[in-house]
């Protein structure tokens, strides 16, 4: 059954299928895409950063980078696309954290791990060594 959906770009109401965005929108999207894709073609062109694209096709930067992740645009063909790390602001080419971003959020989550290990032991010796009267004279 058909789905009504706000699109994300616009906020118009349509029937949602794959797609987060109206006919209209992804018209657009596509056009864009063409125009950046044409402007790529260009051998001179080929290594252009996201900031020369937007410079020379006038195309929204979050949109470059939205094709850039989508994979249609790919860095082994155009070596100088790159989008920034969310976390630190690194040159990406893919994913959304670089690898030094990621290998300290792995080495803080280990960190935080051993804590609450240690944690939770300290309390379970803690229960070991309390002493529990029970008076069965109360009823």
């Amino acid at each position: 059954m058909a789905e009504l959906a706000n699109c994300s770009r616009c906020n118009a109401v349509f029937v949602k299928s794959f797609l987060d965005i109206c006919q209209k929108c992804y018209r657009e999207e596509e056009d864009a895409f063409q125009i950046v894709y044409q402007f790529l073609r260009v051998k001179k062109n080929r290594e252009a950063t996201v900031l020369e694209i937007v410079e020379e096709t006038g195309v929204d930067e979050m949109l470059i980078i939205k094709f850039v992740k989508e994979k249609r645009l790919t860095p082994t063909e155009f070596p100088s696309l790159a989008y920034p790390c969310k976390r630190c602001g690194r040159n990406l080419t893919e994913g959304e954290i670089c690898k030094m971003c990621s290998d300290e959020l792995h080495q803080e989550l280990a960190r935080l791990e051993e804590a609450e290990k240690k944690m939770s032991e300290r309390e379970e010796s803690e229960k070991q060594r309390i002493y529990f009267a029970i008076n069965k004279d109360k009823e």
